[in-house]
This record gives structure tokens, sequence and C-alpha cells, in this order.
């Protein structure tokens, strides 16, 4: 008889987590550190995205709804809002975890889930794909809000301008750069 979907993924659990959290910690631009250091104070990005994807397939392994899966999600999806990623590459390593499945499975040959498991399991990771979108889109959202806010208040102009001094030199030459007499 042929081992559930649910079982063969409890058996090679340790090898689905170490391929998704290394293919999703390469995507950065330090990915040596983020894999390297296991330190939450000295690398707590690496420390969030390990913890954060452990739990999101423990979850998912617990058909778990979408309100259960939400904070470790946003633990993963808030750290990619913040950084250089498109939205595409953002939400990226959600939906990777069907290929890293799929690699582990194929590698254990001796058991194969019935393709229809494949299939929901499939559809759960797009959900949560769509979820993990909606998280990020929330979080740029923020982001842009606090920007404006720090724009209106005048804060902007301490975080963004060059020190007072600098600002002084371009009042005395103009925005031209013209000395101004």
């Amino acid at each position: 008889m042929v081992a559930g979907l649910k079982e063969i993924l409890l058996t090679n659990k340790e090898k689905i987590l170490s391929l998704w959290i290394d293919r999703t910690l390469s995507s950065y631009i330090a990915s040596d550190f983020f894999k390297s250091s296991g330190d939450r104070f000295a690398n707590p990005v690496g420390a969030n995205i390990r913890e954060g994807l452990t739990r999101l397939f423990e979850q998912m392994l617990d058909k778990a709804g979408p309100e259960k899966m939400l904070a470790p999600l946003d633990q993963v999806i808030r750290i990619r809002a913040v950084q250089e990623f498109s939205p595409s590459q953002a939400v990226a390593p959600i939906l990777e975890l069907k290929w890293v499945v799929r690699q582990v499975l194929t590698a254990g040959k001796k058991k194969r889930p019935p393709a229809t498991e494949l299939d929901n399991f499939d559809c759960d990771v797009d959900k949560l794909g769509l979820l993990a979108f909606d998280l990020y889109t929330e979080c740029r959202e923020q982001l842009y809000k606090n920007r404006i806010h720090e724009i209106k208040s005048g804060r902007s102009i301490l975080t963004d301008s060059a020190c007072a001094s600098a600002l002084a030199d371009n009042k005395k030459t103009g925005c031209t750069g013209v000395e101004i007499s």
C-alpha cells in the first residue's frame, strides 16, 4: 500500500525544510551569512526565515486554516517586503515549496503519494502563495503610507537629506549650483 502524502512529507521533513530554507536564503545578496550564522541576534533575517518557513510547513501538514498560517507567513513576507525584491521575487519562496517537495520525493522513489493528494498539496501551496501576495501588498502599502506621512510631517528632511552644513551650503549656492551673492 502506498503511504499517504502527509506521512511521506513527515518522513522527509528535515530534507524538505533544509532545501526550502537554503533556496530561500540563497535569494538574498548576503546569502552566505544568512545561511551560516544561526545567531538570532546577529542574523535576525536568517533566523526569522528559518522559523517562519518551518512553522508554515508544519501548519500545512496539520491542514491549518489561513488564519493560523498568517503569523508565520507574515514573518517571512514582511522581511521580503522591506527589501529590494519585486513582488514575484518576494512571494516566490512560498510557491517554490512545490518544486522542493517534488525534488525530495523524486530522490526517494520507493514511496510515491497518490497524484490526487499531490494535486491537493499544490492547490494548498498556491492558496498560500496568494495569501503571501496579499500580505506583501499590505506591507508595501504600509511602507508607502509611512513614507508619505514622513514627507508631510517634514521628517523626511532629517532622514533623506545631507547633514545640516551641506544644507547650509545649498542655500548659499541655490538649487542650480550658482553662487548667490
